[in-house]
């Protein structure tokens, strides 16, 4: 038995450049890390030869391609495993939500499948199998930056290159400032869970387009900043407005990323004393993570009561096997 476990993540600044539709024009900037939130990939032989894969369905087959977990189906296939075995996934945080659960899921798989083999994939390896499976054989319109914090973890600044080279940039802060930084931010469930794939398809459409490549371009200044400022002095302050010119400017990309009553609920957030904030992940409902002094955190629980609030912290691992037997 082999248990994976695979950090989600919260993306600072620069989310959307990782869409081949953009850095394939112009390189793309990612400021991400890895939070204590996890999905656990538990990996068994079975007793025959069948395939049993249980996440929010069961599925029990006789073969691969029966498999209707499309990711499921193409990680076995890239692994060359072909039954005989079990996979059971678990979550801290539900799909849809805005903190990479997707590809989270693929490279916890990944690593687990390998392990079961006796292999062991670097970061890389595993980050880059999983864009593999989720863009190039699932052809699903999404970025790269959720793979490479997932495998990577920490607090990376990631540049993404027209000829596919992702460039990785762990962000090594001092044990205080990150203590501080962390301190200043707060997670509130919008209680609605998305598909990324409709607003994302829309947004890689809209790429070219002189006013979303203009925001698009803004992002990767953002995300340039971001990275000096947490290498500078990560005041809390600086990265609310970081979070919030980014915020205006990712609005504008689709008519999909956000809608009147997260506007409401981010304005309110403002109001009681946030710096800044963003609505995670794609967009259209999920996590909004709002950036405040600790003195205006009470106004901004208030201000945000009908929201859950989920308590982390930054995560200086990415994925990794925690069980073997």
């Amino acid at each position: 038995m082999i248990i994976s476990r695979t950090p989600f993540r919260i993306s600072f600044a620069g989310g959307g450049t990782d869409l081949k539709a953009f850095y394939s024009l112009k390189a793309g900037e990612v400021v991400s890390t890895a939070i204590n939130k996890y999905m656990y990939i538990t990996v068994n032989k079975r007793f025959d030869s069948t395939i049993r894969v249980s996440y929010s369905s069961t599925e029990i087959v006789n073969t691969v391609d029966e498999i209707c977990h499309p990711i499921v189906r193409e990680a076995l296939k890239l692994t060359g495993i072909s039954g005989g075995i079990e996979i059971v996934s678990i979550a801290d945080i539900p799909a849809g939500t805005g903190l990479g659960s997707s590809s989270t899921f693929t490279v916890g798989l990944l690593n687990a499948l390998y392990a079961y083999q006796g292999k062991l994939l670097s970061a890389e390896e595993l980050a880059r199998q999983a864009c593999r499976i989720e863009i190039d054989c699932l052809k699903e319109p999404i970025g790269k930056q959720d793979q490479y914090i997932a495998a990577y973890g920490g607090i990376c600044y990631f540049r993404f290159e027209a000829d596919e080279y992702v460039g990785v940039s762990p962000l090594p802060l001092k044990a205080e400032l990150k203590a501080n930084l962390n301190k200043s931010l707060l997670l509130f469930y919008t209680g609605s869970c998305r598909q990324a794939g409709s607003i994302l398809a829309e947004q890689q459409s809209n790429t070219t387009r002189p006013a979303n490549f203009k925001n698009l371009t803004c992002l990767t200044r953002l995300a340039a900043s971001c990275r000096e400022c947490l290498l500078d002095h990560a005041l809390p302050e600086d990265m609310g407005n970081i979070l919030h010119k980014g915020w205006l400017a990712k609005k504008n990309l689709s008519s999909g990323i956000s809608n009147p009553y997260i506007d409401q609920c981010y304005q309110s957030a403002l109001s009681a004393g946030a710096y800044g904030g963003k609505l995670l992940g794609a967009g259209g409902g999920g996590f909004l993570l709002v950036c405040a002094p600790p003195k205006s955190h009470d106004s901004v629980r208030r201000a945000l009561s009908d929201l859950p609030q989920v308590d982390f912290e930054f995560e200086p691992e990415g994925s990794k096997i925690i069980y073997v037997l």
